[in-house]
C-alpha cells in the first residue's frame, strides 16, 4: 500500500509538470490547464484502483466457490458415487463408468463449452471460467477432504447444496464452474427453447442414461441432488431478497401511494390510466396506475395495508430476475 502511494505521489508531481509545461507552449491559463489534467488524472486513477478492486473480488468469488465446489465433489459425492446435473454430471457419470480421474474429465468435458464462452460472452469470462475449471481440477487432485457422512439424503441434499454454492460463487465472480449454462445460452439463440428449457432437456438425459447404466436408484439421487444444487445457485445469485414488480389499481391509489411511501419506504411510479371493463361493466373514467417494486419478505405488509385501505383493488403481482437503481436496497452479495 506504502509503495502505491509513493507511485501515486510521483506520477501526480509528472503530471503537474507536463501541465505546466504545456500550458506555455498553447499559451493557455497554467492554472485551468493543471486543474483539467488533474481532473482527468485522478479519473483515470481512480478508474483503474476501481478495476482492481472488482477483480479482487472476482478472485475473491471464484476462490471460494471452488474450494466450496471441491467440498461437495470430495466430502459427499465423489466417495459415494453420486452424480448431479449439468456438465458436472456428465464429468461424474463418465468417472463412474471408466475410472479416468475426474480432475482430466472436468477440464475436458468442459472445453467445449469454455470455446462457446469465447464466441458468445467474452473473452474474459472464457479466462475466468477457464482458471476457475482448471482450480477446481486442482482441488480435487491435490487437497484432502475427509469423508463427511454416508447417508444418502445427507449426501444428495448438501453434497447438491455445497457444489451449487460453489458455482453459485463463481457466476458472481463473472465465470462458471459448469458449462452447461454456456450451452443453453447457445442452443437459445439458435432454437425457440428458452434457457431453462435447454438445461432440463440436458439434465433428462444425463439422468435417464444413469439410469440405463447405472442403477435407477442412483438417477433418482442424481434428481435430488441437481435440485439442492440448482436452489442454491439461485439464493447465491439473487439472495433472499426475491423482488417482485406489483401493479395496483384502486380508487383509493393516493392513499396506497402515500402508504407505500411514508409506512414501507419504498418508491412507486404512477401510470396515467384508463378504465375498461371490469365488474361494473364498461366503464370509461381516468384513474393512477401504481407500480412499485418490493422484496418477497414484504408482499405481505403490502397486501395488509392495501386491504384496509381498499379491499377492491386490482392487486397484479410480477417475478423480476434483478433490479438495479432506484429506491432498491440490496443484500451485501449483490
Amino acid at each position: 500500500m506504502l509503495q502505491n502511494d509513493v507511485i501515486f505521489k510521483r506520477r501526480i508531481g509528472i503530471f503537474k509538470k507536463i501541465a505546466v509545461y504545456s500550458s506555455y507552449i498553447f499559451q493557455i491559463n497554467t492554472s485551468k490547464n493543471t486543474n483539467f489534467m488533474l481532473n482527468t488524472l485522478y479519473q483515470i486513477i481512480g478508474s483503474e484502483r476501481f478495476v482492481w478492486k472488482q477483480s479482487a473480488k472476482n478472485l475473491t468469488y471464484i476462490t471460494l466457490g471452488i474450494l466450496s465446489a471441491g467440498i461437495g465433489l470430495k466430502g459427499f459425492l465423489l466417495p459415494n458415487h453420486f452424480l448431479d446435473g449439468g456438465v458436472m454430471g456428465i464429468s461424474l457419470l463418465i468417472n463412474n463408468i471408466t475410472q479416468i480421474p475426474l480432475p482430466y474429465l472436468i477440464v475436458l468435458v468442459n472445453l467445449p463449452f469454455i470455446f462457446l464462452g469465447f464466441h458468445q460472452v467474452s473473452r474474459f469470462f472464457a479466462i475466468k471460467t477457464l482458471l476457475g475449471i482448471i482450480g477446481l481440477a486442482i482441488c480435487i487432485a491435490f487437497i484432502e477432504i475427509p469423508l463427511i457422512t454416508s447417508d444418502k439424503l445427507l449426501i444428495a441434499v448438501f453434497g447438491g447444496f455445497f457444489l451449487g454454492a460453489g458455482i453459485g460463487l463463481s457466476i458472481r465472480g463473472g465465470g462458471v464452474l459448469d458449462g452447461t449454462e454456456v450451452l443453453a445460452l447457445y442452443i437459445s439463440r439458435k432454437t425457440v427453447f428458452t434457457v431453462g428449457d435447454v438445461i432440463i432437456i440436458i439434465n433428462v438425459i444425463i439422468f435417464g442414461v444413469a439410469a440405463f447404466l447405472m442403477h435407477i436408484e442412483t438417477a433418482l439421487y442424481a434428481m435430488l441432488t441437481y435440485l439442492s444444487a440448482s436452489k442454491t445457485i439461485d439464493f447465491i445469485i439473487h439472495g433472499i431478497e426475491e423482488y417482485t414488480g406489483v401493479t395496483i389499481i384502486s380508487e383509493e391509489s393516493e392513499a396506497i401511494r402515500s402508504m407505500i411511501i411514508e409506512k414501507m419506504g419504498r418508491g412507486v411510479t404512477i401510470f396515467k390510466g384508463k378504465r375498461g371493463f371490469g365488474k361494473r361493466g364498461l366503464q370509461n373514467d381516468d384513474l393512477d396506475v401504481i407500480y412499485t417494486v418490493l422484496t418477497r419478505l414484504e408482499l405481505q405488509k403490502l397486501s395488509n395495508e392495501v386491504e384496509i385501505i381498499d379491499p377492491k383493488a386490482f392487486v397484479i403481482q410480477q417475478s423480476i430476475n434483478d433490479v438495479k437503481g432506484g429506491m432498491i436496497k440490496k443484500l451485501p452479495l449483490h
